[in-house]
């Protein structure tokens, strides 16, 4: 493999606890109030994309401009203030680039969210890429654009790329763009469906282990 590319929510820093919780106290009963919908639903989408699919799934009882002003006040706060960094991560990061591997974040957030917390955590020099969804004209998780466009982007085939995902919309998604995809399992996301992962890692020790066998 030639490539390793990171989710950030859940991979990098720990934000997916933080953001379940607010998809499902308050900006699902906001947004939907009538119906159950389940926070994996929607999980690893970009959060503007997400609103287009509640309206179109189920009708929205916000206005748009409302629901996007709660989701950037609550990423404000909790991308400089709350997450933390995974255990590790600078030095799995230093190890692949000891190796001569390519690394890129591939997140659906916003890249200034992304640079946020590349900011706070000196991580602004630690990838060859930094690549958010927004950039591209295509479809959210769980369809491969964005993984599709990241390979383009640092030069490798989607087949030598590994993916490090813990949503299963980001799972499916790496699955069907060709890439490797190992499965960061957490807490989160409750009972989702791994299988399409090649490997599946219950810590960030498991998953540096797996990557760097991967690399090898």
């Amino acid at each position: 493999m030639s490539a390793v590319l990171f989710d950030m929510d859940g991979v990098l820093v720990d934000s997916e606890d933080y953001w379940v919780e607010f998809e499902r106290e308050e900006i699902l009963p906001a947004a939907v109030p009538d119906e159950d919908v389940d926070v994996a639903e929607v999980s690893g989408m970009n959060y503007a994309e997400i609103y287009d699919y509640l309206e179109a799934e189920y009708g929205t009882a916000i206005t748009r401009e409302e629901y996007l002003r709660k989701f950037e006040e609550t990423a404000e706060t909790l991308y400089t203030e709350r997450v933390e960094l995974l255990e590790g991560t600078h030095d799995l990061l230093a190890e692949l680039d000891e190796r001569g591997v390519t690394t890129a974040v591939v997140s659906s957030s916003p890249h200034d969210w992304i640079g946020m917390v590349l900011e706070r955590f000196e991580l602004e020099d630690a990838f060859d890429r930094v690549i958010s969804a927004e950039e591209i004209d295509g479809n959210s998780k769980p369809a491969p654009d964005v993984f599709e466009y990241a390979a383009e982007e640092v030069g490798v085939p989607a087949a030598d790329c590994v993916v490090v995902e813990d949503s299963e919309n980001g799972i499916k998604a790496a699955d069907r763009a060709g890439t490797i995809v190992v499965a960061y399992r957490i807490d989160a996301h409750g009972d989702i469906d791994y299988s399409p992962a090649d490997r599946v890692a219950d810590s960030p020790a498991e998953v540096r282990e797996a990557v760097l066998e991967l690399v090898d």
